[in-house]
């Protein structure tokens, strides 16, 4: 009896030997920097110094389907979108240096792309790299989605039945991946990919926010279609928010 009663307790310390007492965890595995409760935050504004004449409205008359579909607000140029005291909308905003180096998983939640009254919406996205990208039309004519990347591969798909849907993954990061339509020349989309989630598309009060960042010393750059990219460098220690202005001087 004392035999297998010893027995049985070597083989009972073997298993918590093998289990092992609960390991620390890895503070990367452990949360993910963008949900860190010691997140900084830098948010800001992108305007615009100068006179901006009203938007012009598109020439749908290449295809009178997209004449019979389209809204009169849908037939406004968005290359240069501004709002009151001059916030510029569609601009893209991104950490571009500074990061810690360490993975950030894509997120599993599709971005969605639309072909809508013959014009992508929206104009400007983001999205991480192997993150999906949904591309459907709503429309009930033939579209094409031509990506024209540099770095990513190149692809150009026909959607032409309406709520037809696509799906793409971009495996590199690429600032900016230009996607038109051959048969509307006047349909235009950027998509800004990154391997990491610090990104935002400012809107129509020119706003953006990016949240939950490690501390540290950061380069924060913008990009528009028209008015070309700046930078700014930034520091934030932990749970700090800090402001930043942009501005574009129109000639």
């Amino acid at each position: 009896m004392r035999a297998h009663i010893f027995v049985l307790c070597i083989a009972a310390l073997a298993v918590s030997a093998c289990s092992g007492s609960p390991s620390k965890p890895d503070p990367a595995a452990a949360e993910s920097p963008r949900d860190a409760a010691s997140g900084a935050r830098i948010t800001g504004k992108v305007v615009v110094d100068g006179v901006v004449t009203s938007a012009a409205e598109l020439r749908f008359d290449a295809d009178p389907q997209c004449v019979s579909i389209a809204s009169r607000e849908a037939r406004r140029a968005e290359h240069l979108v501004v709002g009151e005291a001059n916030a510029l909308r569609n601009v893209f905003v991104y950490v571009k240096q500074g990061l810690p180096a360490q993975a950030y998983p894509p997120p599993r939640e599709a971005v969605m792309l639309d072909q809508q009254q013959c014009r992508y919406v929206p104009r400007v996205l983001g999205v991480q790299v192997d993150q999906p990208v949904r591309i459907r039309n709503s429309d009930p004519l033939l579209h094409t989605v031509h990506a024209q990347g540099t770095v990513n591969n190149r692809f150009n798909l026909g959607t032409p039945v309406q709520g037809m849907e696509v799906n793409r993954v971009f495996r590199a990061a690429e600032v900016m991946v230009p996607v038109t339509c051959d048969m509307h020349p006047w349909m235009n989309a950027y998509i800004g990919v990154l391997d990491h989630p610090f990104f935002d598309v400012t809107t129509e009060s020119g706003r953006f926010s990016l949240t939950g960042l490690p501390p540290g010393a950061y380069v924060i750059a913008i990009w528009h279609e028209r008015l070309g990219t700046q930078t700014q460098d930034v520091e934030v220690s932990a749970g700090e928010a800090r402001e930043l202005t942009f501005t574009y001087t129109l000639s």
